[in-house]
């Protein structure tokens, strides 16, 4: 996968993780070829769930499963550089939600082009059938995640 160190492995865990790295990393390489701001990786994450429309700071933690703190020093960094802005939840003044700047909603409207482009390119490099799988394996309903419980332990 380019830069990305490519790591076979029985552990499905691992491609699922070195193909959203791929789609992450040249999400952010194109972005910045095309004169927008750099995203860390944690940055980009918050960004994609404010895309689903997870505003809320907690909600974006609890969802990422990190602390509360690592979410607002994130978001802090995007609002002081003009990609968030923070407004009250118009169902509870108390809390803060995120909403995007014209920076951020310019940012968002690239991201979609690239997304489109960067499948365009999967899809010539793995195949329109590959591609196919993959879209139907994610899509599909996985159900709630599952506990395994392991025997004699």
């Amino acid at each position: 996968m380019g830069d990305i160190p490519l790591h076979r492995s029985d552990y499905l865990i691992v491609p699922l993780l070195q193909g959203f790295e791929w789609f992450d990393e040249s999400l952010q390489r194109s972005l910045v070829a095309n004169g927008q701001p750099a995203l860390t990786r944690p940055e980009s994450m918050v960004m994609m769930h404010v895309q689903l429309g997870i505003t809320r700071p907690a909600d974006i933690a609890r969802s990422l499963r990190i602390t509360r703190q690592a979410v607002h020093s994130t978001i802090t960094s995007l609002v002081e550089r003009g990609i968030f802005a923070l407004e009250d939840d118009p169902d509870d003044g108390r809390i803060k939600q995120v909403v995007l700047t014209a920076l951020g909603n310019a940012m968002r409207a690239d991201a979609k082009q690239i997304v489109d482009q960067l499948t365009d390119e999967l899809t010539r490099r793995i195949g329109k059938r590959a591609v196919q799988a993959l879209r139907e394996a994610f899509v599909a309903d996985w159900g709630s995640p599952a506990t395994i419980t392991l025997r004699g332990g």
